[in-house]
């Protein structure tokens, strides 16, 4: 940093741990996702946590119900997933009803590994 320049001072905690990493706008959002890795969770079920959290502390900028596209790299099986969650939700939809159709197993986690 040159004198002429400003010094950034943020206010927010940032959210620190050794073996893994979650990086959202949010620290208590952080924290949310960092908890689901240290309890065994993998990237995809931290991410969910961490979107989950950023609705509460970040209402404007995120929401249930907006679209969402990822890459999934499983380093296990070495699989890359696409995920595609765009477009509309039927107002009847329902968790029985994707359960029942196959699209959801509750005995997976988000990209089809056994829970």
């Amino acid at each position: 940093m040159t004198p002429s320049e400003p010094a950034f001072t943020s206010h927010r905690s940032p959210v620190l741990a050794r073996r893994g990493m979650v990086a959202s706008s949010q620290p208590l959002a952080s924290q949310a996702g960092l908890s689901i890795l240290m309890a065994g969770g993998n990237a995809a079920d931290a991410a969910v946590a961490t979107a989950a959290a950023l609705n509460v502390a970040e209402p404007t900028s995120t929401g249930i119900g907006g679209d969402m596209f990822a890459l999934y790299y499983d380093a296990r099986t070495r699989q890359v997933t696409a995920l595609n969650g765009s477009g509309r939700a039927p107002a009847g939809l329902t968790i029985e009803l994707i359960e029942k159709q196959g699209i959801v197993n509750p005995q997976l986690d988000l990209i089809g590994n056994k829970r």
